[in-house]
C-alpha cells in the first residue's frame, strides 16, 4: 500500500503534467495568433493559424489533459453527436463574431454532415463573449434555448446571417424573438432562465476554461488535443480531424 508521500507524490506530478499540457496549448493558441495577427492579440480578431500538421505515420500519444478538456455529458444540449465520438472538436465562439457566423454558415455544416453524422465527431459549443453586453446576453439566451432543447437552432438563426455588433439585436426582447424564430416554445421560462444565475454560471464556467487555455480571441477550436485558431478553411479542420482520428485508432481509444 503506497505511503502518503508517494500518494502525495504521485499527485503532485500528476498536477505538474496537466498543468505543462495546458502551457504548451496556451503558447500555441498566442503564438498562433499573433503570427497571423502580425502583433499582440486582439479579442475577437477571428484570424489565426492551425497547428503543424501531424505527418507521422505513426502519431504520437495524444494529451491526456488536454483530451480531459472534452466534457462528453449525455444530453449536453450544447454538443452534437456522439458522447463516445473519437473526435471532439470544442468551439470558443461569440454570437456576435463575424468569423464564429462564417464557420457556422460555412464549414460546420459539411463537418456535421461527413463526421457527427457518422459518429466520429463531437461538436461541443463554449461561450466565449469578448465583444461586450450584447455577447453576453446572447450568450445566456443561448443557454435558455438550450433549456428546452433549442440551443442548435438559435445557434443557427443567431448565426443566420451578418449582424453589425452591439446595434441592440442581441439584446432584450430582441433576444426573445430569435427565441421564438428558433422554435423556442414556452418563453417566459426562456426569460427567466436566460436571466437566471444557473446562466451566469455556465457562461462563466466556459469563460474560466477558454482563459485558462490561453484563448483571447473567436472563434478558437481544440480538435481532440489540437489547437485551431480562426475561421479556418475547412480543408483545415477536416485535416485536424482525420489526424485525430488516426491518433485515436493507433492509441486504442
Amino acid at each position: 500500500m503506497p505511503t502518503t508521500s508517494t500518494t502525495a507524490g504521485a499527485s503532485a506530478r500528476r498536477g505538474r503534467g496537466v498543468s505543462a499540457a495546458v502551457a504548451v496549448l496556451a503558447l500555441a493558441l498566442v503564438l498562433g495568433l499573433v503570427s497571423a495577427l502580425g502583433g499582440a492579440p486582439d479579442s475577437g480578431s477571428g484570424g489565426g493559424s492551425a497547428a503543424p500538421a501531424e505527418t507521422s505515420e505513426s502519431p504520437q500519444a495524444p494529451d491526456e489533459a488536454l483530451l480531459a478538456l472534452a466534457r462528453r455529458e449525455d444530453g449536453d444540449p450544447n454538443a452534437l453527436g456522439r458522447a463516445d465520438a473519437p473526435v471532439v472538436l470544442i468551439e470558443y465562439a461569440d454570437f456576435q463574431c463575424p468569423f464564429c457566423g462564417k464557420f457556422a454558415r460555412d464549414t460546420a455544416p459539411e463537418l456535421i454532415e461527413k463526421y457527427v453524422e457518422s459518429g466520429v465527431l463531437r461538436i461541443e459549443w463554449r461561450d466565449f463573449p469578448v465583444f461586450g453586453e450584447e455577447s453576453e446576453a446572447a450568450a445566456r439566451a443561448g443557454y435558455a434555448a438550450g433549456r428546452q432543447g433549442r440551443f442548435w437552432e438559435f445557434h443557427e438563426v443567431a448565426y443566420g446571417e451578418d449582424r453589425r455588433r452591439n446595434s441592440g439585436r442581441f439584446a432584450g426582447e430582441k433576444l426573445v424573438e430569435l427565441a421564438r424564430e428558433a422554435g423556442v416554445e414556452d418563453l417566459e421560462r426562456f426569460r427567466a432562465d436566460m436571466e437566471s444565475a444557473d446562466a451566469d454560471e455556465a457562461v462563466e464556467r466556459d469563460v474560466r476554461e477558454g482563459h485558462g487555455l490561453g484563448v483571447t480571441s473567436t472563434p478558437a477550436f481544440l480538435v481532440n488535443d489540437r489547437p485551431v485558431l480562426g475561421a479556418q478553411p475547412t480543408e483545415v479542420f477536416v485535416e485536424a480531424i482525420e489526424a485525430a482520428k488516426r491518433a485515436a485508432e493507433e492509441h486504442g481509444r
